[in-house]
């Protein structure tokens, strides 16, 4: 795209507006770029004002917003400014449904180098999770059926809604999701991690069931939910879930989601493991603990132990994952 293109003019002056210094100047300029023919500086007029929180360029969003409704596959491609548009108004706390359930119900097909594929799903995720903050007595009937979209991300983005601010309800479709399972393992990631997030005493038991799981993906976003909960009792199950565990590729998870509740109690058992378990054990140790390579604490930690081993490949690995 030459220089002289009047969308790479607009979308080089709105990546200047992100740091001006005069408000009123810049919520006058977004409010022109709004109303652009182009949907890719929509797009970027719409993140802009999100970014910026310009709460008076709402009701010029939301005319854009339907502006585009009225023929989306001529006038957004892609979906990129409904999605910009329904995130922005989501982030600015905008109550009313109408655009939320438009952007819910859109689907969009278009060609690819394959099948057509519906570029529409992350607009329905971010639609899903404003809708259900809206007083609309229905929300959660509307975004109960994204749970069986036929794109992952939509159905990522009705979990996401539920656990949020679906209340017990919610809590409820996502045990109901987690119990009738996913195709993708992210989204009953995205459910563990939701309902941990949402009841953490009830869910801790109820998402421990499936660090077993026969399914590989399964136990794996499992584990991960729970050391990501940051909670000191999930923590307790993965360590009772490592001193049963045998295989090195299961270790290595294990070690990664212990490593990423950030507790102190797991980080000087991930130490000790550096101190007194096998090399290869040791090293995974080391690894899962690089997450930690910009906190001096634990860098110092983790180098006192690998000095104190004495061998060569633990120490050239903690060179590697602490650089």
């Amino acid at each position: 795209m030459a220089k002289s293109d009047p969308i790479e003019r607009s979308l080089d002056r709105l990546g200047e507006l992100r740091h001006a210094d005069a408000p009123e100047t810049v919520t006058q300029e977004v409010r022109e770029f709004l109303r652009n023919r182009s949907n890719l500086v929509v797009a970027k007029a719409a993140k802009v004002a999100r970014e910026l929180q310009i709460r008076a360029l709402v009701p010029d969003m939301v005319a854009a917003f339907n502006k585009l409704m009225a023929d989306p596959p001529r006038l957004d491609k892609r979906c990129a400014a409904t999605t910009e548009i329904v995130s922005a108004l989501f982030e600015l706390n905008y109550d009313d449904p109408a655009p939320y359930l438009a952007g819910l119900k859109h689907v969009q097909m278009e060609a690819s180098f394959g099948p057509p594929v519906d570029e529409a799903a992350k607009l329905r995720a971010v639609s899903a999770q404003g809708l259900v903050r809206t007083r609309r007595p229905d929300a959660l009937t509307e975004v109960m059926q994204l749970l069986v979209d036929p794109e992952p991300a939509a159905r990522i983005g009705a979990v996401r809604a539920l656990a949020v601010n679906g209340g017990e309800a919610g809590i409820l479709l996502l045990r109901l999701k987690v119990l009738t399972g996913d195709a993708e393992p992210a989204v009953l990631g995205e459910c563990f991690a939701g309902l941990l997030e949402a009841s953490s005493a009830k869910s801790v038991p109820f998402v421990a069931k499936y660090i077993d799981s026969e399914d590989g993906d399964v136990a794996q976003a499992a584990m991960l939910a729970l050391g990501e909960s940051r909670l000191p009792v999930a923590y307790e199950v993965l360590r009772e879930k490592w001193s049963r565990t045998v295989g090195m590729p299961g270790k290595k998870i294990l070690l990664a989601a212990i490593a990423a509740s950030k507790l102190d109690a797991a980080i000087a058992f991930l130490t000790s493991l550096i101190e007194t378990e096998s090399i290869p054990t040791a090293t995974a140790a080391v690894e899962a603990l690089s997450i930690y390579n910009r906190n001096e604490r634990v860098r110092k930690s983790v180098n006192d132990a690998v000095a104190a081993r004495g061998n060569e490949t633990l120490v050239a690995n903690f060179k590697r994952d602490f650089a």
